[in-house]
């Protein structure tokens, strides 16, 4: 593997934005409606995503291959990467140990939630319209609340961090200037998405989330 190493970390970074990151940043909106807009506004939220055409195909394809490889290449990464402190200094070597960390969290978090929510779907024990309910159940259980919490704040911050690492990587934030803005842009992201994130678990924990809208059980 080690002579197209170059090219498996080209892909696995790109990976990491383009598709999995978009996907992020879509399932952040799509639970965000949850806390903006209650129980009919995610369900409404879910429903257009399902009409999507070829909507299998497109989850398969844009988000589950592309989200596999980067998962288990990542795990990889994690397990051989070493520090250089000498060469990148304390900061980026710590954000450096964080991003393998959040990136162990975020591939185990991320099989717990597909088997909870998606694959539950995909067995009939869960209608697209009872996903609500469904996360009202698993966000009421302190323990599984806590675990979500911490679930998306490390994927949250993995997809922030790593987002300066592709920007430098694929050489668009050049300069020490550039890094450096990167930086507070980048964490900044991560804050408002773990914010959006958070807003959207403590909807799910509402009374409006016990049952299904009277408008979605007719």
């Amino acid at each position: 593997m080690s002579g197209n190493s170059y090219y498996y970390r080209k892909i696995h970074s790109l990976l990491g934005v383009i598709p999995v990151g978009f996907f992020l940043l879509e399932h952040m909106l799509t639970n965000y409606a949850a806390f903006n807009e209650g129980h009919q506004g995610f369900i409404d939220s879910v429903a257009w995503l399902n009409r999507l055409p070829l909507v299998l195909a497109l989850e398969i394809v844009g988000i589950w291959l592309p989200l596999l490889y980067h998962g288990v290449y990542g795990l990889y990464v994690a397990y051989t990467a070493r520090n250089n402190v000498s060469h990148y200094g304390y900061f980026r070597n710590v954000m450096f140990s964080l991003q393998r960390i959040t990136g162990v969290i975020t591939f185990i978090f991320v099989a717990w939630h597909f088997f909870e929510t998606r694959f539950q779907v995909t067995l009939g024990n869960v209608t697209h319209e009872e996903l609500g309910v469904h996360m009202h159940d698993i966000t009421t259980q302190p323990l599984l609340f806590t675990f979500y919490v911490i679930g998306v704040l490390a994927a949250t911050f993995h997809f922030a961090n790593g987002l300066w690492s592709f920007l430098v990587s694929w050489g668009i934030t050049i300069g020490p200037r550039a890094q450096r803005v990167s930086t507070y842009v980048c964490m900044g992201l991560f804050v408002l998405m773990a914010v959006m994130f958070i807003l959207s678990l403590t909807a799910f924990t509402g009374s409006d989330f016990q049952e299904l809208p009277a408008t979605a059980t007719k």
